[in-house]
């Protein structure tokens, strides 16, 4: 190229390149009599920022779920063990109650205050994501909001009090009045997941007056409405089962919920969660909240609000009702016969016999002619072997007792015209009436009667679930048991007042008699779990009040095995 081509085409490149410093240039193309140049000069830009994930809350939760179930007491701890932790190793407490509940109902020794909405805010005032940690709330409602926020974000021994301060106040353990002084910041919050953060912080932060709880009374207005929400049962098949549910609920446990989303309405509906007491029910329902369901409450203190406002149950049938009409309505008698009286309705019109007894006993003892062998377990699975409900059927076993339990269970599920052997077969055999040796020839199978399915699935559940000794135990063994005071067991004795007077009664008994057993239940242990032995003259009305008591909730009872009598024929005391 010749010089005086050169320099023009250099001045043209130098004055592209000064106004590339301002504008973002096109390619510049130079012709000349040779190859073209070319200048170019990349545009500036910023770099593309890839978004994080979104949190899997569905993940998220199904995983906190999983990790404290039943078997972690659904990541709660009851007032009993917090107590008896305060005494030993305190743990962290925080109370995420409003100001004016704590200046009302006091606070538990050693908690610092962070109302619920301010808890993500103020992490700084809790010890690390290892140390133990107890919230509690008034109920267990917001505790379980807190514990699963705490749990969430990496907080690994948290647990919400069971009932809050209200189940603290009525175990009658101390608080203190006024409100806790301010709380300190005494960490440094660890965030591994700002996102996560930021979405649980706008939960907690944003919840709304009411707390996302619903009360027993605004429950039952909304399902008196026209337009009742949809109710979602997240208990266990066996609370359900024990203590009934409310008409119209979905079952979804706690346990599978979040794997059964198809289950539930769309995510704009109205949807009232309940459990036991809240507890579950407060995480399940942040957890249906942070999935995207929109309207979804917990019902405040669960089914055990509902129950106790006398709200209308469905699935139970009330025990305590229909053992004080059946025990307050028996004859005289008591719904047995004697064994003279059997022997002569045998001769004239026999009732269909039933022997309860287990096979080992029908071999080494014999049966009474044309009775049929259904061992007592046995019994409610084998009503198509029974005559029909109207039929005189008399029931026996050795002494009394477990025909005791087979006559009342027979009755409440609609047989009118049902008998215990008094005193057994035992009885029989002493009054010298016929037996026969071996065992029965299987009963033939017929139809079953149709029978309310609560009463029987209770009624059956007692029967077949009754445990080696049928719950009986010896004159010689009570008294060895009542020779120490500290341990005693609770004796009631169900007799008649003229039976009392002509035979007598063991000393420390408490007189009950069967017939005004439910009128009179403030006379008996109010702890249901308290030791407690019944005794009537043979067995058969302790066996009667054994079995309503036990299908009342008290769970230690038994019969004094061949009542009063057996006590006098070992020759051991009673008063007069």
């Amino acid at each position: 190229m010749s010089k005086k081509l050169l320099f023009p085409v250099t001045l043209l490149v130098l004055l592209s390149l000064l106004l590339g410093a301002c504008t973002t240039v096109a390619p510049v193309v130079v012709e000349t009599t040779e190859a073209p140049v070319v200048v170019t000069e990349a545009p500036t830009e910023e770099p593309t920022a890839i978004p994080e994930p979104a949190p899997d809350f569905l993940s998220l939760f199904t995983q906190l779920v999983n990790e404290n179930g039943k078997d972690q007491g659904y990541g709660t701890i009851s007032a009993t063990a917090l107590n008896e932790a305060l005494a030993d190793k305190p743990p962290f407490l925080v109370d995420v109650r409003e100001a004016a509940e704590i200046e009302k109902d006091g606070y538990i020794a050693g908690a610092i205050h962070l109302p619920i909405r301010t808890l993500t805010a103020n992490l700084d005032k809790l010890p690390g994501l290892d140390d133990p940690i107890v919230i509690y709330c008034a109920s267990g409602h917001r505790g379980g909001f807190a514990f699963a926020a705490l749990k969430l974000l990496g907080y690994t021994n948290v647990k919400n009090l069971a009932g809050g301060i209200g189940a603290w106040k009525k175990a009658e353990f101390a608080v203190e009045t006024g409100v806790p002084a301010a709380a300190a910041a005494i960490s440094t919050p660890i965030v591994a997941d700002q996102q996560l953060f930021t979405a649980i912080d706008g939960f907690i932060t944003g919840l709304p007056e009411g707390f996302l709880a619903i009360n027993a009374a605004k429950l039952n207005e909304e399902l008196a409405s026209g337009e009742a929400p949809v109710m979602v049962d997240t208990r266990r098949p066996d609370e359900v089962a024990s203590n009934g549910y409310i008409d119209g609920a979905i079952f979804l446990p706690y346990e599978t919920i979040l794997t059964s989303l198809d289950q539930l309405p769309e995510k704009d509906q109205r949807i009232v969660i309940y459990c036991g007491s809240g507890l579950r029910g407060s995480v399940l329902t942040m957890a249906l909240k942070m999935i995207g369901y929109t309207d979804v409450v917990n019902l405040g203190g669960g089914f055990g609000a509902w129950k106790a406002a006398q709200f209308p149950v469905a699935g139970i049938v009330d025990w305590t009702a229909v053992w004080s009409e059946f025990t307050s309505g028996m004859p005289a008698g008591f719904y047995s016969v004697s064994a003279a009286d059997l022997n002569t309705a045998m001769v004239d019109k026999a009732p269909f016999l039933v022997d309860v007894r287990e096979t080992a006993e029908v071999e080494k003892t014999g049966y009474i002619p044309g009775a049929i062998h259904l061992p007592i377990r046995e019994l409610l699975n084998n009503l198509d072997k029974l005559p029909a409900q109207d039929q005189p059927i008399v029931i026996y076993c050795a002494s009394g007792h477990r025909g005791g339990f087979g006559m009342a269970a027979l009755r409440l599920l609609g047989y009118t015209d049902v008998r215990n052997l008094g005193g057994g077969i035992n009885a029989w055999i002493k009054g010298e009436f016929a037996v026969e040796t071996g065992v029965p020839a299987a009963p033939a199978a017929g139809t079953a009667p149709v029978v309310d399915e609560i009463r029987f699935r209770d009624l059956n559940a007692f029967i077949s679930g009754l445990p080696e000794g049928f719950m009986t135990v010896s004159a010689t063994d009570l008294n060895t048991e009542l020779a120490d005071a500290a341990t005693a067991p609770f004796l009631l004795d169900v007799r008649t007042a003229d039976e009392l007077a002509a035979d007598g009664y063991i000393a420390g008994s408490v007189h009950v008699p069967v017939t005004e057993l439910f009128a009179r239940l403030d006379q008996l242990p109010q702890d249901k779990a308290a030791k407690m032995v019944v005794l009537c003259k043979s067995g058969h009305r302790g066996a009667i009040a054994l079995m309503a008591l036990k299908m009342i909730g008290y769970t230690d009872v038994r019969n004094l095995g061949g009542g009063l009598g057996a006590w006098i024929a070992a020759q051991l005391p009673v008063e007069k």
